[in-house]
């Protein structure tokens, strides 16, 4: 790992305040810089995001650019996601989602998706190899730490490309997927969806069952995003390692909105060991975002039209959408953190994945500062913070391998 600058002396050149080479310099008598005590919170965040590991484990940029590519190892005009704003923000780990749409699941194809999205994140890492790097395991991402590169690392939204045949599941962790969402919008052949009100296996499929006990051997992280309660309840009592929700909130801020997580399923998640990544949507976030939607589809009922994208654009003109802010995504980590403590609580942000839906403050991957200093101002230490960041999901990343490398 290279020589890495001192904190201060980071902050410092940020600040534009003075220049230095090494760790050493700023412990020279002849340097004349204000004490870090000096250092206002935004300069201190700034610092904290260049100097720790920071881990999102949801950004969906596969299959943004599967739909619409761009060259994210440049600056780019779309998106929430490229190099240049990731180093200013100070990710060093993004999990990129190889997202499946549920309708997959009908129309079969979702296993060559999903080798096609792995593989295009692999041409990225091949294309710039001084920014990006895979990152197959936390020696991986922790051996990489530091060099400038962004490791990459791989998690599979919808279990769709398993289908139902474990070698596949094996396929897919020696492609570098290292966690799975068991399902999507809809119910698949491993679980019910938390959006789904056909609930066809009342929770978790005999395979899913089964998909479950393998994933804990071969080493691959569960994600319960997106399942319905039942099925949350009985992975949490089958899987014998922590689970994470790779990009999920809180129901006690967007009351009904089954998507997010209630208190009890938090208890239980901390019980199991786990770890809420806070999915930083208005929607996800806010109740008034959450129902914007159904506000829009009345309007457009009473008016008599189509709820389309041009009927979308004028209500939206007429009544703009109400983004959430920092505050509220604080508020939802405040609440895990006083709820079962801070060792089970993260960031899984959605970047990518939300649309035009994201609060003010935390627009995209340059944004992590903003965050930083927004829990700095709520009177979290540093080493807290450093929880928050990347040491709660390591933890359940690190338990998942030590598991597997028993079996």
């Amino acid at each position: 790992m290279t020589p890495r600058l001192s904190l201060l002396c980071i902050a410092l050149l940020s600040a534009g305040l003075t220049a230095c080479s090494s760790p050493g310099q700023l412990n020279s008598p002849a340097a004349t810089q204000p004490a870090a005590s000096e250092l206002s919170v935004a300069q201190r965040a700034r610092l904290i995001a260049q100097n720790r590991m920071i881990i999102d484990t949801h950004i969906d940029v596969p299959y943004r650019l599967h739909k619409d590519w761009e060259d994210v190892s440049q600056a780019t005009e779309r998106g929430e996601f490229d190099y240049p704003r990731a180093r200013a923000g100070g990710l060093n780990v993004p999990f990129m989602s190889v997202y499946i749409p549920a309708s997959y699941e009908r129309s079969g194809g979702g296993y060559q998706l999903a080798n096609q999205l792995i593989d295009n994140m692999e041409a990225l890492a091949g294309r710039a190899p001084d920014k990006f790097a895979m990152a197959h395991s936390t020696d991986d991402a922790l051996a990489q730490f530091g060099n400038g590169k962004i490791s990459l690392a791989l998690g599979m939204e919808n279990g769709t490309p398993i289908a139902g045949d474990l070698a596949n599941l094996r396929h897919f962790y020696q492609r570098g997927i290292r966690y799975i969402t068991l399902a999507h919008s809809e119910s698949n052949h491993i679980s019910d969806s938390s959006y789904d009100l056909r609930r066809r296996w009342q929770g978790l499929s005999p395979f899913g069952k089964e998909l479950v006990v393998a994933m804990n051997n071969i080493g691959m992280m569960i994600d319960i995003s997106h399942v319905s309660d039942d099925a949350f309840y009985q992975t949490v009592a089958l899987s014998k390692v922590p689970v994470i929700a790779s990009h999920s909130s809180l129901r006690s801020f967007v009351p009904g909105f089954e998507r997010n997580m209630d208190d009890d399923m938090i208890k239980a998640l901390a019980k199991n060991g786990g770890v809420i990544q806070i999915n930083f949507g208005s929607s996800f976030v806010t109740a008034i975002a959450n129902q914007y939607g159904a506000m829009r589809k009345a309007a457009a009922e009473k008016a008599g039209v189509a709820n389309d994208a041009a009927f979308a654009k004028v209500f939206r003109e007429q009544q703009p959408y109400p983004f959430a802010t920092l505050e509220t995504v604080l508020d939802h980590i405040d609440h895990v953190v006083k709820l079962v403590g801070i060792d089970y609580v993260g960031i899984g942000s959605d970047y990518d994945g939300v649309g035009d839906s994201l609060p003010e403050g935390l627009k995209d991957v340059a944004s992590y500062p903003n965050l930083i200093a927004g829990l700095l101002e709520r009177g979290y230490s540093e080493a807290d913070i450093d929880k928050i960041l990347s040491g709660n999901l390591l933890r359940v990343w690190r338990q998942a391998e030590a598991y597997a490398a028993k079996q």
